[in-house]
């Protein structure tokens, strides 16, 4: 396991099965959970709660995760988050982090594997770009209690690969996609943490290149490191940062 840094206090927003695979990881690294927030006790969202904390880590839903971060950064305590399906709003965040002087961490998946599959995934999309004889699509599998659809990291592997193909203008999900489109199938199936793949297909050979998750451990390893990194820093940060790559 990565080398451990100083304890930290921690709060939790959203104590969920994520939330509490976080916990389990945070406490086996030293750290203390000074904060649990889920539906039960968001009374409990307030200032003075959230100042015992070195720093918040907030995965809740797509509805609630905006307003959370955005009233993390007004009590000024550092921000990991990793919910998805709010980032039609990331210039606005990005803005109120600049205003507060804050710090936000933001990962559409906090795995370490996966944030070496992003970088391999970009150097793959530029090798096979020239190559027009090969179609490239993408397909998501999560268990079938995921909300949003495509995933948070199905989005973030498919704008790595239209920055290499310019000519695919956006991605779409589970429908017959144009020349300029770029497909990405959503699967949702028990039991299944998480499992991304990219493929490139042609009449003479197909490759492909896929990610699985087998359990939580490595989302909430990696959102204790990020959370150890950003603890003493400002500005928007990435896990590009945290794992130096």
């Amino acid at each position: 396991m990565a080398q451990k840094l100083p304890i930290m206090n921690i709060a939790l927003i959203g104590y969920g099965k994520m939330g509490k695979a976080i916990e389990a990881t945070a406490l086996e690294r030293g750290h203390e959970i000074v904060l649990k927030i889920d539906v039960n006790n968001v009374n409990e969202f307030t200032p003075e709660n959230v100042s015992k904390a070195d720093v918040a880590i907030e995965f809740t839903g797509p509805h609630t995760a905006l307003g959370n971060i955005l009233k993390l950064l007004e009590f000024g305590v550092p921000v990991v988050s990793g919910s998805t399906g709010w980032l039609n709003q990331w210039e606005e965040v990005k803005r109120i982090c600049a205003e507060t002087n804050g710090t936000l961490l933001y990962a559409s998946n906090f795995s370490i594997g996966v944030n070496l599959f992003f970088e391999l995934n970009k150097k793959l999309a530029a090798l096979m770009h020239p190559h027009s004889d090969y179609t490239v699509s993408l397909e998501e599998i999560h268990h079938t209690a995921k909300i949003d659809a495509p995933s948070g990291t199905a989005i973030t592997l498919a704008e790595q690969i239209m920055e290499v193909y310019p000519e695919k203008k956006e991605w779409v999900n589970d429908v017959e996609p144009k020349e300029d489109q770029l497909l990405i199938v959503s699967k949702r199936e028990d039991p299944a943490p998480g499992t991304h793949t990219i493929f490139y297909k042609s009449e003479v050979d197909d490759i492909s290149i896929t990610h699985t998750a087998h359990s939580r451990k490595g989302f909430a390893l990696g959102a204790v490191l990020a959370a150890e990194y950003a603890k003493d820093k400002k500005g928007i940060l990435t896990m590009k940062e945290v794992l130096g790559v």
